[in-house]
């Protein structure tokens, strides 16, 4: 299905590196509460301050101790708040990453918030907005892991940064709900969301044996053309987990970041047995109408989809909350292209 695609107002190089990571790629006193339903993100009573409470957290930046359960928590980083949301905790403040308007979520948590957080910047922030929430948390953990952001953070609060594997995004699900469920005191809560996501995992791969060792090359189109991701990205751990198989010849051109741009003369390195493509703050016709794109056998065949926008969305994410939405939503018709291919 391919649906048009609004086009925030972003500038500069910083904004095309976050473009293409991302999809391609008031202040409030109410402490964090709610009533929590696992991975609904429906936000859960936040436990009393504890004397006890004793949390050591290793990231990019060294060990982040926290001695007191955290009440006011900004979330920053890449789908920082979707996560606490889904372990039942509600941000005072957050990023909106994929300009969703709102609460800054998307459509498969809405409704998640009691209380609207105040909508705070992504590659830009305003330090001293951020300083007006008197937050005793900030989570930054899926980030660009830039030391000046992160020292200028821990000036306002303890701040979670990036895993030390973590820069320029790559901060991988598993680690980004494991670190801000310890921050917050939910450890258990936050093994069982992902118990659950490798059940659903499980659950899809088994039913579609199709799709084991099967290439794929998920792709990406903006204003400056074509690109793939490569392993370490959020939408290649999705594919491999259902079963496919990276194509060598992208890989081999990975130079530690977590996509490639593809020159037209290079453009056969996007075939593959299934071709994904997310059109990037372009519209999704632009892709289609592509001459050079047409061409390719796997489009010729029918083995190539134009993701739409909220299925977009919700595989750049990779939160526990849209990665469960994806597997219910994109297997289905990434099945298509596979049995198209046989």
């Amino acid at each position: 299905m391919i649906r048009s695609i609004k086009t925030p107002k972003f500038f500069g190089s910083i904004a095309l590196v976050v473009a293409l990571a991302l999809g391609l790629m008031g202040c409030s006193s109410n402490p964090n509460e709610g009533n929590s339903q696992g991975a609904s993100g429906t936000p859960s009573n936040t436990p009393a301050v504890s004397s006890d409470y004793n949390v050591t957290i290793d990231t990019k930046f060294g060990q982040v101790k926290l001695t007191e359960r955290p009440k006011r928590i900004v979330a920053l980083g890449w789908g920082d708040a979707e996560t606490a949301l889904s372990l039942g905790v509600e941000p005072i403040g957050a990023s909106d990453w994929l300009a969703f308007g709102g609460d800054g979520v998307g459509p498969w948590l809405t409704g998640a918030y009691k209380t609207s957080p105040t909508i705070l910047g992504t590659t830009e922030l305003d330090y001293e907005q951020i300083a007006a929430l008197e937050p005793d948390l900030i989570l930054d953990v899926k980030s660009s892991g830039d030391e000046t952001r992160y020292k200028r953070l821990s000036e306002i609060a303890t701040t979670v940064g990036v895993p030390a594997s973590g820069d320029s995004y790559l901060t991988s699900s598993e680690d980004q709900v494991r670190m801000i469920a310890k921050a917050l005191g939910k450890e258990q809560e936050g093994e069982a969301l992902l118990k659950e996501v490798d059940a659903a995992f499980e659950k899809a791969a088994k039913e579609n044996p199709e799709f084991a060792d099967k290439t794929v090359v998920v792709a990406a189109y903006s204003s400056d053309g074509f690109g793939a991701y490569v392993k370490g990205d959020a939408r290649i751990d999705f594919m491999t987990r259902l079963g496919f198989k990276t194509k060598d010849e992208v890989e081999k051109l990975a130079n530690g970041s977590f996509y490639i741009n593809v020159s037209d003369e290079q453009l056969e390195l996007l075939d593959s047995d299934i071709t994904v493509v997310m059109p990037i703050w372009v519209d999704p016709n632009e892709v289609a109408n592509n001459k050079l794109y047409q061409k390719l056998p796997s489009v010729v065949d029918g083995r190539s989809i134009i993701l739409d926008a909220d299925t977009s969305n919700a595989f750049s994410t990779g939160t526990i909350p849209s990665l469960l939405w994806t597997i219910n939503n994109m297997t289905p018709q990434i099945k298509k292209l596979a049995v198209a291919g046989e």
